[in-house]
């Protein structure tokens, strides 16, 4: 741990309860019940509306680059005008909002005005609709949900999609040919007293939205979002991140809203605790994390969250520009890393460039959720020395830990839990155990087996894990974590085969930007003969040796990888918008590369003996 003072910060009073069960479950909770929240969501846009009238919503950049922003006056006015257009146009539970762009305002408003007139709405991956060949995952979608109306940014862009799918849908967009309506009429529609009405009928049991599932568990599925979930569960993360109270919430994000992670934890995070959101353009990618760092050079959030790889390239930039460090760690009370592993190189190199800049570390967090848990459900707020830990649940939510192939699997039950999947019986019937609680999936391991306080780590997804020739189990998961950390940045993920064999192996999801940093001219080379390089080779089988040398049994050495050369796929279900990688999909979708690692295959780097 660095010898440095954590910066000062406000979170929750935690008081643990922890009991076992005849059946050796576990029921983990906190003391103190959950406080009061509202039935609806836009109970708290008219009381910021009304008592803080002026205060910024959210901004964007214009086509100028300056910050065009709404204020919270103005985002009760357009919502109401947004929900009367659509009330107009006959929309309903029955045919909701779809939402095919990306981030924006317009996006937000037409998703809140949607809500508050009790019509879901659901925002789909942009590129479902942009690049996803013959829309097969956009089909399904609208097969679930039956959508009443299409909104996008720039109908010509999206045109091909809505005219193989939605042809006979009403087009809503920002702009472009083939508009049914524009969002500028939608916003100038007047409201009255049917707007007010279908508000005031909405209550903790209305579908506020659907959601879909990012498909690294599965295909993608419509989970229902209720008012009474999404409001339990901001109080949650209101309690969590008690400073909110006196320090509203600056946020600087990029994620992407199709996500529940951004879409319904950090956009209502700003809306429950009138605080401000600023979209961020940006995206942790070579081609667009020069937009990030613009926009912190003008933004100091006092809430942040990234995924690891986006970390990875904020700290390469920190390292070579000072004053984008210090604006970076100015007002910052917490971070927040998920999406994926972090690798502990990364967690120390935040805390060196938090401490030069500012004499301080900066607490650094995970937790725990799913699309239908809202997703906030677990959370670490004790300082740790390194990454892994995702805390214990929220005020209001319980934990089960069920023995499972000597592993605890995780269940929640609680108001933030979903009610189930649209239209779907058995998926809802399945999702859930003869006592209620939602299973997760995931299996975790206390940080502490004698105190649930201390929090719990993730142990792998069940289903991934998998039995090697000689019968023994291998957590998926925490091994992925440990193979990425071991080969220093040089892999964004690994992807780990050898069921049924007598050893491990993997796949190994490149990092250019770190690789070409090995090679005396690697940003010349093209993927295949930059990924082929002897040093580099070299290097991967070096750190592999290093690594197997101490692992452990056989459950945990991995004796030989490759690189995937070509990009992830979006459309096979192999790695979602947002970065994560679908274990089992990849594996799939890629069996002859899978299987090349168990033949004299020229592609396969071998660890070395160390």
């Amino acid at each position: 741990m660095q010898e440095a003072p954590i910066r000062d910060v406000t979170l929750w009073d935690s008081k643990v309860l922890s009991t076992t069960q005849a059946d050796g479950s576990i029921l983990v909770s906190q003391e103190e019940p959950l406080g009061s929240y509202p039935d609806r969501l836009s109970d708290r846009i008219k009381f910021w509306a009304q008592n803080t009238p002026d205060q910024i919503w959210m901004a964007e950049r214009g086509k100028d680059d300056a910050w065009v922003n709404v204020t919270y006056a103005e985002l009760l006015e357009n919502i109401r005008s947004v929900g009367q257009f659509l009330l107009g146009l006959g929309l309903s539970t029955d045919r909701p909002l779809l939402i095919l762009s990306g981030n924006s305002i317009s996006h937000g408003i037409m998703a809140l005005g949607a809500q508050y007139a009790g019509i879901p709405s659901a925002a789909i991956a942009p590129a479902y609709s942009l690049f996803a060949g013959d829309f097969k995952k956009l089909k399904s979608i609208g097969d679930q949900i039956s959508p009443g109306a299409i909104f996008v940014d720039n109908s010509e862009k999206f045109l091909p999609a809505v005219s193989a799918v939605f042809s006979d849908l009403p087009l809503l967009a920002v702009e472009g040919e083939g508009v049914a309506h524009t969002y500028c009429d939608i916003v100038s529609t007047k409201a009255d007293e049917t707007v007010s009405a279908a508000n005031a009928a909405t209550g903790p049991n209305t579908i506020a939205k659907f959601m879909f599932t990012s498909g690294t568990t599965g295909s993608p599925k419509a989970v229902i979002l209720t008012q009474k979930m999404i409001c339990s569960n901001m109080e949650m993360v209101a309690d969590c991140f008690a400073y909110f109270k006196n320090e509203p919430p600056i946020l600087l994000d990029w994620a992407p809203w199709n996500h529940v992670a951004a879409g319904t934890k950090i956009f209502n995070m700003a809306i429950y605790n009138g605080g401000t959101f600023y979209i961020d353009g940006g995206k942790p990618t070579p081609a667009l994390i020069g937009e990030t760092i613009r926009n912190i050079r003008e933004v100091s959030p006092n809430w942040y969250f990234n995924v690891p790889t986006g970390y990875d390239m904020l700290i390469e930039a920190m390292k070579e520009d000072e004053a984008l460090a210090k604006s970076f760690f100015k007002n910052v009370k917490l971070f927040m890393y998920a999406g994926a592993a972090m690798a502990a190189r990364t967690w120390s190199a935040l805390d060196k460039l938090a401490i030069e800049a500012t004499g301080e570390r900066i607490m650094l967090c995970t937790g725990l959720g799913a699309t239908e848990t809202t997703p906030f459900a677990l959370f670490c707020t004790d300082p740790q020395d390194l990454p892994g830990n995702v805390g214990i649940p929220s005020k209001g939510l319980t934990l089960k830990l069920v023995p499972n192939q000597g592993k605890f699997e995780a269940r929640l039950k609680g108001p933030s839990v979903t009610p189930g999947y649209w239209r779907n019986e058995k998926l809802t019937k399945d999702a859930f155990d003869e006592d209620g609680f939602y299973c997760l999936g995931d299996a975790l391991r206390f940080a502490d087996i004698d105190d649930a306080s201390k929090g719990f780590f993730f142990d792998g997804r069940v289903a991934e894990n998998f039995k090697l020739a000689t019968g023994t189990w291998v957590a998926v998961g925490a091994l992925r974590s440990k193979v990425t950390d071991a080969l220093e940045g040089i892999a964004k993920d690994v992807v780990i085969a050898g069921a049924g064999k007598n050893e491990l192996t993997a796949l190994l999801v490149p990092s250019r930007p770190i690789a070409e940093r090995l090679i005396d001219g690697g940003d010349q080379l093209s993927d295949k003969e930059l990924f082929a390089h002897p040093d580099l080779v070299d290097k991967v089988a070096t750190l592999l040796g290093t690594y197997n040398k101490t692992a452990g049994g056989s459950s945990l050495r991995v004796m030989r990888v490759l690189f995937i050369i070509d990009a992830l796929s979006l459309d096979a279900g192999e790695v979602t918008d947002k970065g994560s990688v679908n274990q089992r999909a990849v594996l799939a979708s890629r069996a002859s590369d899978a299987d090349a690692l168990y033949l004299d295959d020229p592609r396969v780097i071998c660890a070395k003996r160390i």
